[in-house]
């Protein structure tokens, strides 16, 4: 054998990387038996040795070309697909989607109440997607002003934000996004009141809500006013005015807010006072205060199936069947107020979840075509139709919300005060601020004693 074929078989078998095709991998066992079947060729001088390992070469690498890039891309499939699924699901924490789903629901609602005879239902969709739209925003600013606060409590600590998911800059454009959107189709697929409505309620939620959380025990009485303002936009969508009956829709979403949040302020309380938030389970020690409240709330959801029926929202059996589902309800806060614990306050939760979806369903059953009754219309049935008695509770009934309202209205009051004076920087600070001053030394503290 000549000196340039051997050298040609060595520089061959120096490329499979191994002479041994047991030892060798896939590519380089194909190789070697392609390359030893044409060693005789090479040995005898039949044909240029070169030309026959390059057809050798070219052979196997398209072969396995072949064999590898399905899976190749398979895997780079997988990866895109994982990516785009965990993208998916931080936007869905973001904008807290069952939360906004609720929303949407509730504005569902009230856009079928305030309907006529038929419902647009063409126009429900395009409702729900605006005030989706809205709800997210609202939530994505909530979670931007709390990363600190979420990052400290168990059952908020994963979230995109505090989890490092998602930065910041990111949720603002997601928030931009949700809400230009959702805004825009109020405004074009129903009206300006109901965009109005929903430009005023991120505003409260993200500007009032959320910072007032860090401030003062009234941040449930201004939450639950932003939860009561959805129905009024599907009623605006619907029949393109606020109206007695959506004032009904509004009352019943506040009142049920209170005890579905307040019993959940009871059971997390040591989390909401690691996340540094001012709920009133955090002042009262033994939680009578906080049931009281929940008890209160859930009485003045009794007569509101009487009111839907004076306002003809809805026929006679929706009025018992209120009435009982909220006999129900303070059956459970009466035992958190007899009892106030953990058990009794998950136990009046759980049932608050099944309250509203079984109320706004009766309500839909039960529903009578928007006649457009108008509030002074209203006083005359209200005065006209009830006993001197039953009119004497109506207005003690009155008064209470009245008093609950101007509570609202001087929390917000001495908030804007405070703002205008300075003093509430005193209370609410910027998170990454608190973040660098507070959390980074304890943390670096901590990692010295460790390595010590």
């Amino acid at each position: 054998m000549s000196g340039p074929r051997i050298s040609t078989l060595y520089r061959l078998c120096h490329h499979v990387g191994n002479t041994d095709p047991a030892a060798a991998g896939p590519l380089s066992q194909a190789l070697a038996s392609r390359a030893f079947n044409t060693t005789g060729r090479f040995l005898f001088g039949s044909g240029r040795p070169e030309s026959t390992l390059a057809r050798a070469l070219s052979a196997t690498a398209s072969s396995t070309t072949i064999a590898v890039a399905p899976a190749v891309a398979r895997a780079a499939g997988r990866r895109t697909r994982a990516g785009i699924n965990g993208l998916l699901n931080d936007y869905k924490q973001l904008s807290k989607f069952k939360l906004s789903a609720l929303v949407v629901a509730t504005s569902a609602g009230g856009y079928i109440a305030g309907s006529g005879d038929t419902v647009d239902w063409a126009g429900l969709g395009w409702t729900a997607i605006g005030t989706f739209g809205a709800a997210a925003c609202a939530n994505t600013l909530n979670q931007l002003y709390e990363v600190v606060n979420d990052s400290r409590m168990s059952r908020t600590m994963n979230r995109p934000l505090p989890a490092g998911r998602v930065s910041r800059l990111h949720a603002a454009m997601f928030a931009l996004t949700t809400g230009a959107v959702g805004l825009a189709v109020l405004h074009e697929k129903a009206n300006p009141l109901t965009a109005g409505l929903g430009a005023a309620n991120i505003a409260l939620y993200a500007g009032v809500y959320t910072p007032l959380k860090q401030v003062s025990v009234a941040n449930t009485w201004v939450g639950a006013l932003v939860g009561a303002i959805p129905p009024l936009m599907g009623w605006a969508a619907a029949s393109g005015t606020l109206e007695p009956g959506s004032a009904v829709l509004a009352g019943a979403l506040f009142s049920w807010q209170m005890p579905h949040f307040l019993s959940l302020a009871w059971f997390c309380k040591e989390d909401y006072i690691r996340g540094g938030f001012q709920m009133l389970s955090r002042v009262d020690g033994t939680g009578l205060r906080t049931a009281a409240a929940a008890l209160r709330h859930c009485a003045y959801l009794a007569p509101l199936g009487y009111l839907a029926v004076l306002v003809d929202v809805a026929s006679w059996p929706f009025a018992f069947e209120a009435a009982a589902m909220s006999a129900g309800l303070g059956a459970y806060a009466a035992k958190f107020y007899a009892a106030p614990g953990q058990q009794s306050a998950r136990k009046l939760f759980r049932v608050s979840l099944v309250y509203l979806p079984l109320l706004m369903a009766l309500m839909a059953l039960h529903r009578t075509p928007n006649s457009h009754v108008s509030w002074a219309e209203l006083q005359d049935k209200f005065e006209g139709s009830l006993s001197p008695s039953m009119l004497m509770a109506a207005r003690s009934l009155t008064a209470g919300v009245a008093a609950t309202a101007e509570v609202v209205e001087e929390s917000v009051a001495s908030v804007a005060s405070r703002l205008d004076s300075g003093i509430i920087l005193a209370h609410v600070r910027c998170p990454s601020r608190v973040y660098a001053e507070e959390v980074m030394p304890v943390q670096k503290q901590s990692d010295m004693r460790t390595k010590s």
